[in-house]
């Protein structure tokens, strides 16, 4: 190209780019999560390439409130790969209870100190300040349904928990679930955003209100 067709080309002033770069940051910050917004269920995509399928509203619900009603006021609870019942745990604005995120996937490290970097293939493998028995409750919805991805992640779950558990997997993990966790099918059925090919259930080790069918 000549030096003449170069200088034909149109080019924006110094002023005019400073402007158009402020825009698309305020777009960026107006489309950006924030405050309440950032707790919503699907806020975060679903990424299949991780097995991720997120539950419905009335069922993330269902779980937050079965969670917080088994540990009483000043509770912990642990999500273990179980973002949609700790988004909306932390959508209730309640504080008379602690909840962490343990989540593989590092774009819910947007809820700061309370995500904890988890990988199911090294279930040991947390941080110090995630001390042994210091959860009264752990929901885990294990990603996989392969007796190895849930013996693996049972290890986490019986090292986090001072004694309760709520196990969300396949109906085919039942015998699985049982022998590893000591947990009981629930007659509650879980339901999510997008319609699963296998039939999902939930389980638990304690007496649950999970086991009125509504």
């Amino acid at each position: 190209m000549s030096d003449s067709e170069d200088d034909d080309i149109p080019r924006l002033s110094y002023h005019t780019l400073a402007a158009l770069q402020e825009f698309y940051a305020e777009q960026k910050q107006q489309t950006s999560p924030g405050g309440d917004d950032k707790y919503n269920i699907g806020i975060i995509e679903e990424n299949w390439q991780l097995s991720q399928f997120w539950y419905s509203q009335d069922t993330a619900l269902r779980l937050a409130q079965e969670v917080v009603g088994a540990i009483g006021e000043g509770g912990r609870i642990a999500c273990v790969s179980a973002p949609s019942v700790y988004q909306k745990l932390r959508e209730l604005h309640r504080e008379d209870f602690t909840v962490y995120i343990f989540e593989y996937d590092k774009r819910f490290a947007m809820y700061g100190e309370e995500f904890i970097f988890y990988d199911y293939n090294n279930p040991l493998d947390l941080p110090d300040k995630v001390v042994a028995h210091s959860f009264d409750i752990v929901i885990a919805d294990p990603p996989y349904l392969s007796e190895e991805c849930l013996r693996k992640t049972s290890e986490t779950i019986k090292y986090l928990t001072r004694g309760k558990i709520l196990l969300c997997t396949g109906a085919i993990m039942e015998e699985q679930a049982a022998t590893l966790l000591g947990v009981k099918m629930c007659k509650f059925i879980p339901q999510h955003t997008r319609n699963l090919a296998n039939e999902f259930r939930c389980y638990v080790n304690y007496d649950s209100g999970l086991d009125s069918a509504t």
